[in-house]
């Protein structure tokens, strides 16, 4: 298709030779009037401006013909997000109204139900062992039933959240369950442990962790961080709670839950995501508001047919509307 922009050239030689033949016939009129009507009205570089934007909306539509493509970014409609929540029970402090859980919940659906068709979501509860409470699906009304089913429970696995997340992705890579909160992946035979990819290069999945930070069940987060990292998926990790914290007591225990950001931040740092701090339930929210726009956009290789068509058109509208109105035709 692109030769055919040999015809722009052959165009310009054409209105080169019509306007020398308008020339040649405005010469027989007896007035400079009549040459200047015959011209049209205000001749110099405006009189040829109509015609350059004729011609380059000609070339911009052969080579939207041509079907180019560009990478670009454009809203993403597919990829999974995993929702990997900390349910223990440092989550019923009320540091946050009405407490950490219920603010965490309330957020929670509130990015679920703004995000766009076709991204797939999952929910991943831990405590002192992971679940996964609800695979991967694009079924919004799923994942919100979901979240309202959690409820606090005790200790806190990290490790085990980030696993059950990183199996919920990548079903294939563990053929046993999670809730052992082991480590999942780990297990998976040697020969199917995909090579290690940059951190952060898949942009088609990524994992919102929850939690207060505060990990003393199951393995290592910053191990479980490495094999996030080593698959391409971006963590970002939201500590939840205030420095402050707040008293807790269950039966005959009692114990002061604080927020303990180190952790989270290391685990984002280290899979290329970013660490957000929360410290009431409108933070929740605006954080979750702020990683729909870092989610919802990705690099794709996209054909732009239609905007060299909406160039193309424009340039005929402009050329068309000056025409009219500088001398009152077209060209």
């Amino acid at each position: 298709m692109l030769w055919l922009l040999a015809l722009v050239p052959v165009l310009a030689a054409i209105y080169v030779l019509v306007l020398r033949r308008r020339w040649r016939n405005a010469l027989r009129f007896a007035s400079s009037f009549h040459v200047t009507d015959a011209l049209g009205h205000g001749p110099g570089l405006r009189l040829h401006v109509p015609a350059w934007l004729f011609l380059l909306g000609v070339a911009v539509s052969i080579v939207a013909l041509a079907r180019p493509s560009a990478t670009i970014m454009l809203p993403a409609q597919r990829g999974t997000v995993i929702l990997s929540l900390d349910v223990s029970g440092s989550m019923r402090a009320n540091d946050i109204k009405p407490t950490r859980m219920d603010a965490v919940k309330d957020a929670a659906r509130t990015f679920v139900s703004v995000q766009p068709r076709g991204v797939r979501f999952g929910v991943v509860a831990f405590s002192e062992a992971a679940f996964l409470v609800q695979p991967p699906t694009t079924d919004k009304s799923q994942v919100l039933a979901a979240i309202d089913r959690l409820q606090p429970r005790m200790f806190t696995a990290i490790g085990s959240g980030l696993l059950a997340a990183l199996d919920a992705i990548f079903p294939k890579l563990s053929g046993e369950a999670v809730g052992s909160a082991k480590a999942p992946l780990s297990r998976a035979s040697q020969d199917q442990q995909p090579p290690p990819v940059a951190p952060g290069s898949d942009s088609s999945a990524a994992i919102i962790l929850l939690s207060d930070g505060q990990s003393n069940q199951g393995p290592d987060p910053l191990d479980a961080a490495d094999q996030a990292a080593n698959l391409g998926v971006r963590v970002f990790t939201i500590g939840v709670g205030t420095r402050e914290g707040a008293d807790l007591s269950f039966g005959r225990f009692s114990f002061h839950a604080i927020l303990d950001e180190a952790t989270l931040r290391k685990i984002a740092l280290i899979t290329g995501g970013s660490y957000f701090k929360a410290g009431s339930a409108e933070d929740l929210r605006r954080i979750y508001h702020s990683l729909g726009s870092r989610l919802e956009l990705q690099r794709e290789n996209t054909e732009i047919t239609a905007l060299l068509v909406g160039a193309a058109l424009g340039l005929f509208l402009l050329m068309g509307v000056l025409s009219i109105a500088w001398f009152n035709r077209l060209l």
